[in-house]
C-alpha cells in the first residue's frame, strides 16, 4: 500500500485529471441502463415450472392467457345485457388484432363461460396472451393498459394480468427511486457537512459516490449485452453506492485529519492515512463484496443481478476512496477545511464518550453481554416461523390499477383464471392418447381446490358444492367450438397442454399443497407443471437448496479474511456469530412487521402471510457485508493498539474510542439512504430499507458498542489466540496494520 500511496501522491494531477475525464464518459455510456434492464427474472431458468411454461410457449403461444387481463364491469344491468355485449365484443376484437397480442378472447368470445363471469353478473373478463421475450412483453401490456383503460356509459374497464402487473410494478419502483433521492438528498447534505465538519470535505464523499455509482451504471450496462439485469439492481447500486463512499471517506479523512493534527506535511499525512487507513478500506471493501458475489451461486437472474450491481459498486467505491481521494486530499492540503462550519474539540485517546463505553461495559460484560443478547434473541423469535413466498400483486398499493382489478377478481369471481395452473404435456397426442389424457384430466379435476380442467379433448367440471360434490362432468370440446383454436399447436410443433384452474388463493397453503398433488398424480403420460404456485414451490427449492453453499462461502471466506488481519481464531468466530445474532433479530422484526402485518397501516402494506423468498437472502448478503464493514474499521484499531503494549483492554477502548464515532455516524448516515428508500410504495422494497436500516442501527449500537466489547473482555488475552504454527504462518503472510514508519516518511516528503 505504501507503494500506491507514493505513486498517488507523486502523480496526483494525473489520477484526478483520468478521474474527471472518465467520469462523465460513464455517465454518458451507463446513463440509459434503466432501459436495458429487465423486470423479470425471478425463476430459476432450469426449474420444471420454466421449462413446462417454455414448452408450452413454444408449441401454444396462444396460451399465455394471463398476460393480459381486462376486468370489465357493466354500469348497469349485467354483463349479459345486449348493449355490453356487442361493446364488450368489439372491445375484445380490438385487444385481437394489436400489435404484439398472440391471442385474445373473453366470456363473450368464448359462449359466455360461467368461469369468466362474477357471481353477481356486473363483471367479467378479457383474457389476452402476448408475444415477445419478457422485456418486450412487459413494455407492451404498459402501452395496451393505457389505451384499454376505457369508462363510456356502458361500461369501465381495469388492466391486470402477470405482465401488466411486473410492468407496473417496474414503473413504481423506478419512481420510487427517484421520490427517494428527492427526499434523502438535502438531508443527506445536511448530515455530510454535520460529519465532516466542512463544506469542502462533505463533497468528498459525494465525488466518490458518484464514481461508484455511475462507474456501476456502464458495468451494468455492459452486463446487459451478455445476461439479463433486473431493474431492482438499481436501487442497491444507489444506496450501497452513496453509503459506502460515506463510510470509506469518513475513514480516509479522518485519519488525514488525525495526522495532518500531528503537525506532519500533507503528502505525510495522505500516506500514513493509505497505510493504515487505506489497507482497511481495501480490506473491509473485500468481506463486502465476497458477501455480496455470494448471491451468484444462485440459479436465478435476479438474486445474480444484485450480486453484479454489488460486486461492482464496492469494488469502484474502494478504488475512488483509495486511488482518487488520496489525489484529491494531496492537492488540497490543509483546504480540504475550508468551510469550517464548527471547530472540532480535541480528543483524547484515554478518554471521549466511545472510550468511556467500552471501560463502562468491559467493567461489567456479563449483564451487559446476556441482556443484549437475550433482546436480540427476543427480537429473533419470530422468525422461526417465517413463511417464504413470492411477490403477487399486493406488493403495491390499491391505487395501481393492476392491484385494484385482481382485488375486485379475488372477491366477485369463484375461479382464479388468470392464475391458472399449466400442465405442459410436451410427448402427448391428443388423438392417439385421448384416453389417458382424460384419465389423467379426470383426476386432476378431483383434487381439492381445483375449479375446473380445460384440455385438447374437453372440458372437466367439478362439482364444488350441493348433493353431486365431487363428481365431475365432462364437455367435449366439440361443444365450445370456440375454445378449439386455444389448443392448436403452432406450425412444426407436438404435444398437447391442459390448464388447472383454481378455485383457491394460489398463493397460500392450499394453492401449494394443489400443485404438490398434482404433481405428485400418476400417470403414464409424462407432463410438467407451471403456474404460479408451481413457480413459488420450485423458486423456494431452488433457493434453498443454494443457500447453504452460499452461507458457507461467505463464512468461510469471512473467517479467512479476519485471520489474516487478526492472526486469531476466536475474533473471526466470534464476530461471525455476533453477526448472525444480529441478523436473525433483524429478519424476526421483518416477519413480525410483513408477515404478521403489524403496524401495517402506518407503513402502508397489505400482509400477505408469507415475507418475499429472495428479500432475507438479500438482506443476509448485504447485511452481513456492512456489519463486517464496520467489524473491520473497528478490529484493525484494536489489533494496531494491542501489537503495540499487548493490553486486551486498553487496546479495545481505544480502539472504539478512535472508531466509534466515525462508525456511528456512517451508520446514521447509510440509515438515511435506507430510510429514503423504505418510502417505496413497492412492499419488496420497502422492506428491503427497512430491514436494512434496522439491521445497521442494531450492529452499529448494540453489537459494536456493546457486545464486542464485552466479547472481547470476557475472552481476554484469548481473543489473540491461535495454534503457535499458525502464528508463525501469520507472522509470514497475515495483514499488518501497524503504524507507519516515520523514517520513510521522507519519500513522501520529497514529493513535490
Amino acid at each position: 500500500m505504501r507503494k500506491l500511496a507514493i505513486l498517488i501522491v507523486r502523480r496526483r494531477r494525473w489520477v484526478v485529471v483520468i478521474a474527471l475525464i472518465a467520469l462523465p464518459l460513464a455517465a454518458i455510456l451507463g446513463g440509459g441502463v434503466h432501459d436495458r434492464l429487465t423486470g423479470g427474472g425471478f425463476e430459476d431458468p432450469a426449474a420444471e415450472s420454466a421449462r413446462a411454461r417454455a414448452e408450452i410457449k413454444a408449441a401454444f403461444p396462444q396460451a399465455s392467457l394471463s398476460d393480459f387481463v381486462l376486468v370489465v364491469t357493466a354500469k348497469s344491468g349485467t354483463v349479459d345485457d345486449a348493449a355490453v355485449t356487442q361493446a364488450a365484443t368489439a372491445l375484445t376484437k380490438k385487444l385481437r388484432s394489436q400489435r404484439g397480442v398472440v391471442a385474445a378472447n373473453s366470456y363473450w368470445t368464448y359462449g359466455k363461460v360461467a368461469q369468466l363471469r362474477s357471481t353477481n353478473g356486473r363483471q367479467a373478463l378479457v383474457v389476452a396472451a402476448l408475444s415477445g421475450v419478457e422485456d418486450t412483453k412487459f413494455a407492451r401490456a404498459g402501452e395496451l393498459a393505457d389505451e384499454f383503460t376505457v369508462n363510456t356509459p356502458l361500461l369501465s374497464t381495469l388492466p391486470t394480468g402477470e405482465a401488466v402487473l411486473t410492468h407496473q410494478i417496474s414503473v413504481q419502483a423506478e419512481k420510487d427511486l427517484q421520490k427517494s433521492e428527492l427526499i434523502t438528498a438535502p438531508l443527506t447534505a445536511i448530515a455530510l457537512v454535520i460529519v465532516f465538519g466542512s463544506i469542502v470535505a462533505a463533497l468528498l464523499p459525494l465525488a466518490v459516490g458518484a464514481i461508484a455509482v455511475i462507474g456501476t451504471f456502464l458495468v451494468l450496462t455492459i452486463l446487459t449485452l451478455f445476461t439479463d439485469v433486473s431493474v431492482f439492481a438499481l436501487n442497491l447500486t444507489t444506496a450501497l453506492g452513496l453509503g459506502l463512499a460515506i463510510d470509506y471517506s469518513l475513514f480516509m479523512v479522518s485519519r488525514y485529519r488525525e495526522e495532518m493534527a500531528r503537525g506532519v506535511s500533507s503528502n505525510v499525512a495522505v500516506g500514513r492515512s493509505m497505510q493504515t487507513a487505506g489497507r482497511t478500506v481495501a480490506f473491509s471493501a473485500g468481506t463486502v463484496m465476497i458477501s455480496l458475489a455470494a448471491l451468484a451461486v444462485f440459479d436465478v437472474p435476479y438474486l445474480r443481478s444484485f450480486a453484479f450491481a454489488g460486486v461492482a459498486v464496492v469494488a469502484l467505491a474502494a478504488i475512488a476512496a483509495v486511488v482518487v481521494l488520496p489525489a484529491v486530499l494531496a492537492m488540497l492540503g490543509p483546504r480540504v477545511e475550508k468551510g469550517r462550519i464548527f471547530k472540532p474539540k480535541p480528543e483524547s485517546e484515554t478518554g471521549g464518550f466511545w472510550g468511556g463505553q467500552a471501560r463502562r461495559v468491559m467493567k461489567h460484560p456479563v449483564p451487559y453481554a446476556l441482556g443484549v443478547s437475550a433482546l436480540l434473541a427476543l427480537l429473533a423469535v419470530p422468525f422461526f416461523h417465517v413463511n417464504l413466498g413470492l411477490t403477487d400483486d399486493r406488493v403495491v398499493p390499491d391505487s395501481v390499477s393492476g392491484r385494484r382489478a385482481v382485488d375486485q377478481i379475488r372477491a366477485n369471481f369463484t375461479t382464479r383464471e388468470s392464475s391458472a395452473i399449466a400442465v405442459s404435456l410436451p410427448k402427448t397426442d391428443p388423438v392417439r392418447d385421448e384416453a389417458a389424457l382424460k384419465a389423467l384430466a379426470l383426476r386432476f379435476a378431483t383434487l381439492p381446490g381445483v375449479a375446473h380442467v380445460d384440455s385438447a379433448i374437453g372440458f372437466f367440471l367439478p362439482a364444488l358444492d350441493g348433493p353431486k360434490k365431487g363428481t365431475v362432468t365432462f364437455a367435449p370440446i366439440s361443444l365450445a367450438p370456440t375454445q378449439k383454436p386455444r389448443f392448436t399447436n403452432a406450425a412444426g410443433t407436438s404435444g398437447t397442454y391442459l390448464t388447472v384452474t383454481p378455485a383457491i388463493e394460489p398463493m397460500s397453503a392450499k394453492g401449494d399443497q394443489l400443485v404438490r398433488s398434482i404433481r405428485a398424480t400418476t400417470s403414464p403420460l409424462e407432463f410438467n407443471v407451471a403456474g404460479l404456485g408451481a413457480r413459488l414451490i420450485d423458486t423456494k427449492d431452488s433457493v434453498l437448496g443454494r443457500l447453504p453453499l452460499a452461507i458457507g462461502l461467505v463464512a468461510l471466506a469471512t473467517f479467512i479474511l479476519l485471520f489474516l488481519m487478526t492472526g486469531s481464531l476466536l475474533v473471526p468466530l466470534k464476530a461471525l456469530g455476533l453477526n448472525v445474532l444480529s441478523l436473525t433479530a433483524t429478519f424476526g422484526a421483518m416477519v413480525y412487521i410483513f408477515q404478521d402485518g403489524h403496524f401495517k397501516d402506518v407503513l402502508n402494506v397489505t400482509p400477505t402471510g408469507s415475507v418475499d423468498v429472495f428479500t432475507p437472502i438479500l438482506m443476509f448478503c448485504i447485511s452481513f457485508g456492512l456489519s463486517m464493514d464496520y467489524e473491520v474499521f473497528l478490529l484493525s484499531r484494536i489489533k494496531e493498539e494491542y501489537d503495540l503494549d499487548r493490553n486486551n483492554e486498553h487496546a479495545v477502548a481505544i480502539g472504539l474510542q478512535k472508531t466509534g464515532k466515525i462508525v456511528t455516524a456512517a451508520a446514521l448516515l447509510l440509515t438515511i439512504v435506507f430510510v429514503g428508500i423504505a418510502t417505496s410504495e413497492v412492499a419488496i422494497v420497502k422492506l428491503f430499507g427497512i430491514g436494512l436500516t434496522l439491521a445497521i442501527l442494531v450492529d452499529a449500537f448494540l453489537i459494536r458498542a456493546t457486545l464486542v466489547p464485552a466479547f472481547m473482555r470476557l475472552a481476554g488475552r484469548s481473543n489473540w489466540w491461535a495454534p503457535r504454527w499458525l502464528r508463525r504462518w501469520h507472522l509470514r503472510y497475515g495483514i499488518w496494520e501497524n503504524e507507519p514508519i516515520a523514517l520513510l516518511d521522507r519519500e513522501f516528503e520529497s514529493v513535490t
